[in-house]
């Protein structure tokens, strides 16, 4: 497979994935149903997965790899931060009070994550 057609593969899913986070963020935030619709609860599964997928195979085939080059490192560390907080931000049994400060933690985590990925730097080169 060509390691382009692979990267773009990744890429597009990183759009998607995150359009359909802050979609369901915000539906949440408003109270509105959002769960009702089969798409937005199926889809984000189906992204994730091939990104995922990409990502490993990105890996495997570039030969850099997380806990060996830190920038990798930084976005695993920060993708399971992500999760964690996109999912009791989505999660069923979280107030309406700790939803928005949890959702912004999640967009603020996803934001380092892209930064890294921009930048090749856990500090974004900044330091």
């Amino acid at each position: 497979m060509d390691y382009l057609l692979v990267k773009y593969l990744h890429l597009s899913c990183v759009v998607i994935s995150i359009g359909l986070f802050v979609l369901r963020g915000t539906l949440q935030l408003q109270s509105k149903p959002w769960r009702q619709w089969r798409l937005l609860r199926v889809a984000p599964h189906i992204v994730d997965t091939v990104l995922l997928g990409s990502a490993l195979w990105l890996v495997w085939r570039s030969g850099q790899y997380p806990f060996v080059e830190g920038w990798l490192t930084a976005k695993v560390l920060a993708l399971l931060a992500y999760i964690g907080l996109g999912m009791r931000a989505l999660g069923k049994n979280t107030s309406q009070t700790q939803r928005l400060p949890l959702f912004a933690a999640a967009l603020l985590s996803v934001t380092y994550i892209v930064g890294v990925a921009l930048t090749r730097s856990p500090s974004w080169g900044l330091l």
